[in-house]
């Protein structure tokens, strides 16, 4: 006799979500953009387009060197054209002066033209130390940065540290012959010429070395000679005022103009992928409303 075996009868379910996939809805047709009760707080900022690093909240790195090169080169451009206009207004006074010293030889003056020339000679010889220094500032930060966009680029560093670049600049003596080879030692960098080849200074370098002698050895005349006495040293002394401040304008548009090359030479931008637009008006233009809040949001 056989022992007896229980029976059990084996159900399969599928697991749970295990089903027939579900039927996609058919797409209807469009009926135009979403609207929004009240406006959407996201999106872009409502600004226009500027550096990265100007718009807050934002986490940009910091401006490629390029760019801070052609910043440096605008403010240095801008003190350097306003201490040619203030110099050549300085000249002007210094000029009127040595007129007015002419006519009194004759005769006597009138107090208020002389009060005016004083005035006029007192305020152009402010604003040219005070646009000088501007100058001078904005132009050794412009070549800074040059230095190390020039060195980025020719692929070897400077011969001259950084910290020689002031010094040069108003130590005597040495600030006849070192500026200009600072120049000279950039414009090599910046033409991409080899680091064992010797400097050899463009026209432009070599006029812009004479202009900035000149301007040194003008100056430190003028000063000197201010401590002579007589009237023939006085009227001789702003001869030396007018010829001072003329090498000074001279000065400053021709160290303008090697800003502006160098920079264009290190960060040159291509004209026919930059197009500079302006809006001047907008036409017909409608009046955007602002919908009331809903009491719900007011809180």
């Amino acid at each position: 006799m056989q022992p007896h075996r229980p029976r059990f009868d084996w159900v399969a379910t599928p697991p749970p979500g295990a089903g027939a996939p579900p039927a996609r809805p058919r797409r209807g047709p469009y009926t135009g953009p979403p609207a929004y009760r009240t406006p959407p707080r996201w999106g872009f900022p409502a600004l226009a387009w500027r550096w990265p690093t100007a718009v807050s909240g934002l986490d940009a790195d910091e401006p490629a060197p390029v760019d801070r090169l052609r910043r440096r080169g605008r403010l240095a451009s801008s003190a350097l054209w306003m201490l040619a206009a203030v110099a050549l207004l300085a000249a002007g006074a210094e000029a009127w002066r040595y007129v007015l010293l002419l006519l009194s030889r004759d005769g006597a003056l009138s107090r208020g033209v002389v009060e005016v020339s004083d005035s006029l000679v007192v305020t152009g010889a402010v604003l040219a130390l005070v646009a000088g220094l501007l100058a001078l500032l904005g132009t050794v930060w412009w070549l800074s940065t040059a230095r190390r966009v020039a060195a980025d680029v020719a692929g070897y560093d400077p011969p001259r540290p950084d910290w020689q670049v002031l010094p040069a600049l108003v130590v005597p003596l040495v600030n006849l012959v070192v500026p200009g080879s600072l120049l000279a030692e950039l414009e090599h960098a910046v033409l991409r010429r080899p680091e064992a080849e010797r400097p050899r200074p463009s026209p432009l370098v070599r006029w812009w070395w004479a202009a900035w002698a000149a301007s040194v050895v003008l100056f430190t005349v003028t000063v000197v000679w201010r401590f002579r006495s007589g009237v023939q040293a006085e009227a001789d002394g702003v001869l030396l005022n007018v010829l001072t401040d003329l090498a000074a304008a001279a000065l400053a548009i021709a160290t303008e103009v090697v800003v502006a090359r160098f920079t264009a030479l290190l960060a040159p931008v291509d004209a026919n992928e930059v197009r500079r637009v302006r809006v001047v008006r907008v036409n017909g233009a409608p009046e955007l409303g602002l919908r009331p809040r809903p009491a719900s949001s007011r809180r």
